[in-house]
């Protein structure tokens, strides 16, 4: 597995900054556009549940499920960054994930944050 397969974040220069602090160092917040978040559910196929069902049984890592899980997550992400741009923001604080099994089908993935508009000071 590469590290694209179970990392994530942000480009190093993105038009829309995305942080878990409730401030940007060095930066003012004029103004507070609201909430944004960003939301996908993923079902896992058959195979991968077997697959993962065996392999719990032995332990490890269940890549295949990483894989996956970490692709829904930058979805998520994007998804929020999108509202946040498509909202006038320039940045999004507070930046959580929260992640909850979607009546037993599947996992639904939440990235949610308070869309900004910061400037340096």
């Amino acid at each position: 597995m590469s590290i694209e397969d179970h990392g994530g974040g942000q480009d190093p220069r993105p038009d829309v900054l995305v942080v878990t602090t409730n401030d940007v160092p060095g930066h003012r917040v004029q103004q507070v556009i609201g909430e944004v978040f960003g939301l996908t559910v993923r079902s896992r196929h058959l195979g991968s549940q077997i697959g993962a069902g065996l392999k719990s049984m032995v332990g490890g890592e269940l890549r295949g499920l990483t894989k996956t899980l970490v692709a829904t997550r930058n979805q998520a992400m994007e998804r929020l960054v999108e509202q946040a741009r498509a909202r006038g923001a320039n940045a999004v604080l507070a930046f959580r994930f929260d992640v909850t099994e979607a009546a037993d089908v599947g996992t639904e993935v939440c990235a949610y944050g308070t869309a900004v508009i910061v400037s340096p000071e």
